[in-house]
């Protein structure tokens, strides 16, 4: 392919770990350039080999090697930015091969307005790790590596950014098609006799696409925004599509679907001495949610942190809080009958949507009416900065579950590095973790060069 001008370059995208802090478009470097007039080109990328096994399900579930190609392009008021991907490997016992544009997208800078259309990756919130407020790209949660920032997709949308003045801005997004998240409920042990059918796409039309918008501000005192959401959820559950309980074991057949919400949220980033306090809160309106097991309650999902520096070791505290006010508890099912085969049929039938509506709510975090959760971050350099050893855990005081994930990596020179650890979940008999464990706890190994 013959590329005119040499105005198409690649470069190399930000990648980092789960805590520290999500990962941001390249936007905020590209539109910060003191001159104007002056052509600028960028470019890099990478090379590395990523595998992860030694659950109980798959002794090597992901195996893969990626090339990535990226790079940016500006000059006077207009820029460009593409970041290519392609990715080689085994994912849980199938072979494929990946292509992707993980972002590529044209712009515009003025002194006031920004515009981007193409495909690209905003992250909104400024809470690390858990983010209410953050709905915009979907992710992919079963691309098993070392760096969180691979399970994060991409949309085509429209952003449009106005300063009303350099601490203020109005940030409003379109994105006319639905992405959904990649979430494998065919791989949780549901038990013998279950499947699961693909969920149908959403129309592509103007009103199933997806509109956001958000006041940001940036203060030397503190920072903080509002913004809202309207559109599908890029999480989503599943329904019992279809039961047959004249078999042996009876045959259920589910299927994922999707659902519309309205979110309003806030955050705020407030420096208090040497610490930094971060809270950011969301209120999610659902409807059809009485009727609908794949539908969540409308609730208020907030969370709270502390951030400090203890010597050379970087901390994040946080809690995490789900509270729904129309909640109402499922009722279980009793036969009280067993010699009546009337009677078993029906509590056959009873007990599966009852199981079914209270996994939803576990994968929602909606099987109580209050949920609570903390979650701790630590990271540390070590030998010059030349080693960083990283922990992430998790404990969820409503349902008994938890997670922990320990990492070190070694930058042996300035473009060799190498990236191992261990992600490990559990919970009591029945909880989400507690299904998941079986194929995503395990070791991770990476090796990476940069060029």
């Amino acid at each position: 392919m013959k590329i005119r001008g040499a105005r198409f370059i690649f470069m190399a995208i930000l990648t980092s770990m789960f805590q520290e802090g999500q990962s941001q478009d390249l936007f905020s470097e590209l539109v910060n350039e003191e001159d104007e007039q002056v052509s600028s080109v960028d470019w890099n990328g990478y090379v590395r080999g990523s595998a992860f096994g030694g659950s109980e399900a798959y002794h090597l579930n992901t195996l893969f090697g990626e090339l990535a190609l990226q790079g940016s392009w500006k000059q006077d008021r207009s820029f460009l930015y593409a970041d290519f991907r392609v990715r080689e490997g085994i994912q849980f016992g199938k072979q494929s091969l990946h292509l992707q544009l993980k972002e590529a997208y044209a712009g515009y800078h003025g002194d006031r307005l920004t515009f981007l259309l193409g495909n690209q990756i905003v992250t909104w919130g400024r809470t690390d790790g858990y983010n209410p407020t953050n709905n915009i790209n979907p992710n992919d949660y079963f691309l098993m590596t070392g760096e969180h920032d691979d399970q994060i997709m991409p949309n085509f949308m429209m952003r449009i950014q106005y300063r009303f003045i350099p601490s203020v801005e109005l940030d409003l997004i379109a994105v006319p098609f639905y992405k959904p998240s990649v979430y494998r409920y065919d791989l949780f042990d549901m038990g013998s006799g279950v499947s699961f059918d693909d969920a149908e796409q959403p129309d592509a039309t103007i009103g199933n696409g997806t509109f956001a918008v958000r006041i940001n501000c940036e203060f030397p005192a503190a920072g903080f925004s509002l913004s809202f959401f309207r559109g599908y959820d890029p999480f989503y559950g599943f329904f019992v599509k279809d039961v047959d309980l004249l078999q042996e074991i009876p045959e259920i057949v589910y299927q994922s679907d999707y659902f519309k919400k309205n979110v309003f949220g806030a955050d705020v980033a407030l420096p208090l001495g040497s610490w930094i306090f971060r809270a950011e809160a969301a209120l999610t309106v659902t409807k059809e949610y009485e009727n609908n097991m794949h539908i969540p309650f409308p609730d208020v999902y907030y969370v709270a942190g502390l951030e400090h520096d203890f010597g050379r070791i970087k901390a994040i505290f946080q809690y995490a809080g789900k509270f729904i006010p129309d909640y109402i508890g499922l009722r279980k099912p009793v036969l009280l009958d067993p010699e009546d085969p009337l009677q078993v049929l029906a509590f056959a039938g009873e007990k599966i949507n009852y199981e079914s509506a209270l996994f939803n709510r576990k994968i929602f975090n909606q099987q109580e009416k209050y949920n609570h959760a903390v979650f701790l971050s630590l990271n540390r350099y070590f030998s010059h900065d030349l080693l960083q050893a990283d922990l992430s855990a998790y404990y969820n005081f409503t349902s008994d579950e938890y997670m922990f994930r320990p990492s070190l990596t070694w930058s042996i020179t300035d473009h060799l590095s190498v990236r191992a650890g261990w992600n490990f979940m559990n919970g009591e008999d029945g909880s989400v973790f507690y299904k998941a464990k079986g194929f995503m706890n395990g070791a991770f190994l990476q090796l990476k060069v940069s060029f």
